[in-house]
């Protein structure tokens, strides 16, 4: 796996002051070099250090390694959180239908990923927006998923309440079983600056 984490000192921040510059600050990206999982991000320093962040934004570009099925769920936990502290509802639109449902369990599912029975090449994007994450409160996802299986499959919305009230300082991502994102997958986080400058 080829990871990258920025950990400079802030290049956004002048003298103390915290300047008008891009809001999305790239932290980290995982390029996996060999079927793997999880995938791991977690606060660091310098530009990485997640306590200066609203929000953070995982996108993922991957592939299940996963053999005899068309496609399997992408999951996260947060924190090492393995209790079942994970609420969901989601919309999932096919080829030739529309569902939904509302679920709880030990952690999020945030989407799809073609698995090895899909044509060869093609990958799933899922977008996953971790909201207020150093909040007092219980935190709030929102994903957003498609999962092409040549000419079938899934564009699916998730949203998700994780019931703990600590900030965010981990994310795992991972599939239905062990070694499941395949070779190639892409992972990039990015913390999402507030505003604050004057008019």
């Amino acid at each position: 796996m080829t990871t990258t984490t920025n950990t400079d000192a802030p290049a956004y921040i002048v003298d103390g002051v915290l300047t008008d510059g891009e809001a999305w600050v790239p932290l980290v990206t995982n390029i996996l070099a060999s079927d793997a999982q999880p995938i791991t991000f977690q606060s660091s320093t310098g530009a990485n250090d997640w306590s200066q962040y609203m929000d953070l934004v995982v996108i993922s570009y991957a592939r299940s390694a996963h053999a005899g099925v068309s496609d399997r769920e992408m999951c996260m936990q947060l924190n090492n959180d393995t209790g079942s502290n994970y609420l969901t509802q989601k919309l999932r639109g096919y080829g030739t239908g529309l569902n939904s449902a509302a679920g709880s369990g030990v952690r999020f599912t945030v989407g799809q990923n073609p698995a090895a029975t899909a044509a060869a090449n093609i990958f799933g994007v899922t977008i996953t927006t971790l909201f207020d994450i150093n909040s007092g409160k219980y935190k709030s996802i929102f994903s957003q998923t498609t999962c092409n299986l040549n000419g079938s499959g899934a564009v699916e919305l998730w949203g998700g309440t994780w019931k703990s009230q600590a900030p965010i300082t981990e994310i795992d991502l991972f599939g239905q079983s062990a070694a499941d994102l395949l070779t190639g997958s892409r992972f990039d986080l990015f913390g999402i600056l507030p505003r604050m400058v004057t008019a």
